[in-house]
């Protein structure tokens, strides 16, 4: 399996790297895609990308770090986006829950991330919390069809999945979907595309339930997996099947063994 939005370049991890990456094998989950978050995050990602076999690298800016872009920042994190090991840009976006940062500087930030990724002709990662109308809108201004983009940690409701479908974005399934009161992440799961489904943990958080209040971290994703496919009705193998096909389609990444 794969684990597509991890965060081992997390302080959370300092001490435990090489045992989250050994039990992540040992639980079948080889590759990791390891998400920036700023231009320090982002820059570890790449150092894991190089230092771990199966391991990649995004590079972006979240939103509650919004008021950090200038134009000198995205010309560094563009710069590091032609490195080898990098695989997408994010994630960026907008969190209108948290508010942590001005909801404009957000909007610029996100702007510059989105033209990023399309200039570089790489997929977005995408962060939306409570903010369906804008993240749609700046996505349909920016953002070909032909630039693949992926709802990470996906939040929201009916009719935010159903224009999401339409414009065939990916959904990115976390630890929640095994949590009893979420049944409408279950239900808009269970009739999404499987072509459009990826597996990932957002580890150190959203533990799925049997650790819940525990860190998070990629040997979890097993157990999002098992839940897919119980909402699904669709055997275990088929869904690891098919998010992995989903995954490397989308990350351009290459068959395993042949990185």
């Amino acid at each position: 399996m794969i684990d597509t939005h991890a965060h081992l370049n997390h302080s959370d991890f300092a001490d435990d790297l090489p045992g989250a990456v050994a039990r992540a094998r040992a639980a079948g989950v080889n590759t990791i895609v390891n998400v920036g978050y700023d231009l320090a995050s982002s820059r570890d990602a790449l150092q894991l990308a190089e230092e771990f076999d199966g391991l990649y690298a995004t590079i972006g800016l979240h939103p509650h770090s919004a008021l950090e872009y200038s134009d000198d920042l995205l010309r560094e994190l563009q710069r590091l986006m032609a490195c080898p090991g990098v695989v997408a840009v994010g994630e960026t976006g907008l969190d209108y829950y948290r508010d942590l940062a001005p909801r404009d500087a957000q909007r610029v930030a996100f702007r510059g991330l989105a033209q990023a990724a399309v200039a570089a002709n790489l997929p977005l990662v995408v962060h939306n919390r409570d903010a369906h109308a804008d993240t749609l809108e700046i996505l349909a201004e920016i953002v070909p069809p032909e630039v693949p983009v992926i709802m990470h940690c996906f939040s929201g409701d009916q009719e935010f999945a159903r224009e999401c479908r339409e414009r065939d974005y990916y959904l990115g399934v976390t630890g929640p979907i095994s949590y009893p009161k979420n049944q409408l992440l279950r239900d808009i799961v269970a009739v999404y595309p499987g072509k459009r489904l990826l597996l990932e943990t957002d580890c150190p958080w959203l533990a799925p339930q049997s650790h819940r209040g525990r860190r998070n971290e990629p040997s979890y994703l097993p157990e999002i997996a098992v839940c897919v496919a119980e909402v699904r009705g669709e055997p275990l193998p088929r869904i690891e099947e098919q998010t992995v096909e989903n995954t490397r389609r989308v990350f351009r990444l290459p068959p395993e063994g042949d990185a």
